[in-house]
C-alpha cells in the first residue's frame, strides 16, 4: 500500500492540492501498479474532502474504488459520515496499539476501547464499508505491553476486519525485533492478515521491511521518496528493489520502470528535492565518477551490479570533472556520436580536469564546446596574454574595467568604461593598442550559447566574429562565466592577428 498521499503528506511543509492528489493517485495505481493507496485522513479539511471526492469518482469509474483507503478515527461514527460524503469505501481505523497510549491519551480501559471499535465496525459493515485497523504505537506495545497487544488481537479475531495494520509509529524497531514480533504474531494468528507500516527514524526502514516480509507479514506500507513525518516512512523505491533482488519467493505487482517518473513528480509537487545520492531514484546513483570505474565498465562491466538503471527508467552516466579519466570522456563521446584521436582525447581530458578544479561539474553537453575550444587553441602561438582584469558593474554607474595585458613579454595596464563589462574591457584593450600603434579589428557579431537544458552554472561558449582588412574570422571562448568566455575569445583573436 502506498501512503504518500496520507502519511507522506505529514512531512513538515507538504500539502498536496486536490488536482495533485488525483494525478498521483492515478499514477500510483495505473503506472506504478501498487495494490492500494491511502489517500487522506477523514475530517481534516474541506480541501481534503474535495480531493478524496475527485479520487473516488475516478476510482469508481475505473473499478478501483476498493483500492482507495482513508484513515478514520474512533469518534463515534463521525469519520464514517465523512467517508460517505467523500465516496470512499475502505476505512483504516486508527486505534491504540500500546497500553501506554491507551491509558494516557484516551484514558480508557482496553474493554472500553474495544467496545468503541466494535460499534464503529458494526456501523461500517451496515454501510457496506471494508474495515482495516491501525494499532498505533504497536511496536512499543510489543516491547512494553505485549499482553495488551494479544488481548487486542484476540478481540479483533472476532470482528469484521480485513487487515490489521501494525505501525512502528515512532520508528524505534531494529530489524531483529521486527522479525521476532511479526513472526510471533503471524504464528499465533494464522487466519488474520497483517500489514507492516515502517518509519525510518534510525534509517532502518528498508531493513525492517525486509525482515517483516521474511517473518510472514502480508502487506507493506510505503511512501514515494520516503516522505513522512520526522525522518519519513520506509521508501517505496528501495523496498521494491530489495524485494525483487533478495526475496525471490515474494512476487509483487509494482512496476520498477515507473519509479523514477513517480519520484520526480512527487518531488516537483512537494518542493522536496531528491538527494542526489538517494538509492534507486537519486541523480548520482547510476553515475560513475572515477575514471577507473569507467575503464572497468569498458572491460566486461566490472563495476556493474544488479541495480541496472534501465530497470528503474534511468540510464548509466559517467561524470566529468577532476577525477575523470579518458574512459569517462570516451563514454560520453560515444553517447554524443563523437570520436577523437588519442592525442586530442588526452588534451580534452586535461581540459576537463582543469575545469573540474574550477567548477562543481562538467556535463556531457559541455563536451562539444570543450573540444572546440581545445582544438581551436592549438592553431596559434600565445604571444598576447590577458594577465589580469577587474570588472565592475554597479547600479547607477557605468561599467568599468582595469586590465593588465602582456604583448611580446611587455606588460601594459589600462582602464576604461563602457556600456557593459565586456565593452569596457574592449575599450581598455583598444587604449593599449592605440599607444602601441597597433590596429584593432572590428567586432561584427557576438553569440553566446550554453548546452541545452543546462543550469546557471553551465559552461558558456562565446563566439565572436571579427573583421580585419576585409577578412572575417571567428574565435571562441569557454568558461562558466559569460564575460570571461568573451574575454578568452578576445585573447585568441589578439594572438591570431
Amino acid at each position: 500500500m502506498d501512503t504518500t498521499l496520507r502519511d507522506g503528506e505529514q512531512t513538515s511543509g507538504v500539502s498536496f492540492s486536490s488536482s495533485e492528489k488525483l494525478t498521483l493517485a492515478q499514477l500510483l495505481l495505473d503506472e506504478l501498479k501498487v495494490d492500494r493507496i491511502e489517500v487522506a485522513s477523514a475530517r481534516v479539511s474541506d480541501g481534503e474532502l474535495l480531493a478524496v471526492q475527485k479520487i473516488t469518482e475516478w476510482a469508481a469509474e475505473t473499478n478501483n474504488l476498493d483500492r482507495v483507503e482513508v484513515l478514520t478515527f474512533t469518534d463515534g461514527g463521525i469519520s464514517l459520515d465523512w467517508m460517505e460524503k467523500a465516496g470512499a469505501k475502505v476505512q483504516n481505523l486508527l486505534t491504540k496499539g500500546s497500553l501506554n497510549h491507551l491509558k494516557y491519551q484516551l484514558k480508557k480501559t482496553p474493554e472500553e476501547h474495544f467496545s468503541d471499535i466494535a460499534a464503529i465496525f458494526s456501523s461500517a459493515k451496515q454501510k457496506g464499508y471494508t474495515n482495516n485497523i491501525y494499532l498505533e504505537d504497536w511496536s512499543n506495545g510489543m516491547r512494553n505491553s505485549k499482553e495488551y497487544v494479544f488481548q487486542f488481537l484476540d478481540f479483533l479475531a472476532t470482528q469484521p476486519v480485513k487487515r490489521i495494520l501494525l505501525p512502528d509509529t515512532l520508528g524505534i524497531l531494529t530489524h531483529t525485533e521486527t522479525f521476532s514480533f511479526i513472526s510471533e504474531i503471524v504464528k499465533r494468528y494464522p487466519n488474520l492478515h497483517f500489514d507492516f507500516h515502517g518509519h525510518n527514524d534510525y534509517d532502518l526502514g528498508v531493513a525492517n521491511v525486509m525482515e517483516a516480509v521474511k517473518a510472514g507479514c502480508h502487506g507493506l506500507h510505503l511512501t514515494v521518496n520516503g516522505m513522512g513525518e520526522r525522518a519519513g516512512n520506509a521508501p517505496m523505491a528501495s523496498t521494491i528493489a530489495v524485494i525483487n533482488d533478495f526475496l525471490p519467493e515474494v512476487t509483487i505487482s509494482a512496476n520498477e520502470t515507473a519509479l523514477h517518473k513517480v519520484s520526480k513528480l512527487v518531488s516537483a509537487f512537494t518542493g522536496f528535492r531528491i538527494p542526489a545520492n538517494k538509492p534507486i531514484v537519486g541523480d548520482n546513483v547510476f553515475t560513475q565518477t572515477a575514471g577507473i570505474h569507467a575503464d572497468g565498465d569498458n572491460k566486461n562491466n566490472l563495476y556493474f551490479n544488479d541495480l541496472l538503471p534501465e530497470r528503474f527508467g534511468q540510464k548509466r552516466k559517467y561524470a566529468l570533472g577532476k577525477t575523470s579519466g579518458k574512459a569517462n570522456i570516451q563514454k560520453n563521446l560515444q553517447d554524443l556520436g563523437l570520436t577523437l584521436n588519442d592525442e586530442d582525447l588526452k588534451k580534452v581530458t586535461q581540459k576537463v580536469i582543469a575545469l573540474g578544479d574550477k567548477k562543481e561539474r562538467v556535463t556531457k553537453e559541455d563536451l562539444p564546446y570543450i573540444i572546440s575550444d581545445v582544438l581551436d587553441s592549438q592553431e596559434y602561438l600565445n604571444k598576447v596574454m590577458v594577465k589580469s582584469y577587474v570588472l565592475t558593474h554597479s547600479k547607477g554607474l557605468k561599467p568599468s574595467t582595469t586590465i593588465a595585458i602582456e604583448i611580446d613579454g611587455e606588460v601594459h595596464e589600462a582602464n576604461a568604461q563602457g556600456d557593459g563589462q565586456f565593452d569596457a574591457f574592449i575599450n581598455a584593450i583598444k587604449k593599449v593598442y592605440r599607444i602601441k600603434k597597433m590596429s584593432f579589428p572590428n567586432l561584427i557579431d557576438y553569440a553566446v550559447r550554453i548546452p541545452p537544458g543546462s543550469n546557471s552554472d553551465a559552461l558558456c561558449e562565446t563566439s565572436i566574429t571579427w573583421e580585419k582588412n576585409a577578412k572575417e574570422f571567428t574565435t571562441r571562448g569557454l568558461d562558466s562565466d559569460q564575460t570571461v568566455s568573451a574575454i578568452k575569445a578576445t585573447e585568441k583573436m589578439l594572438n591570431i592577428i
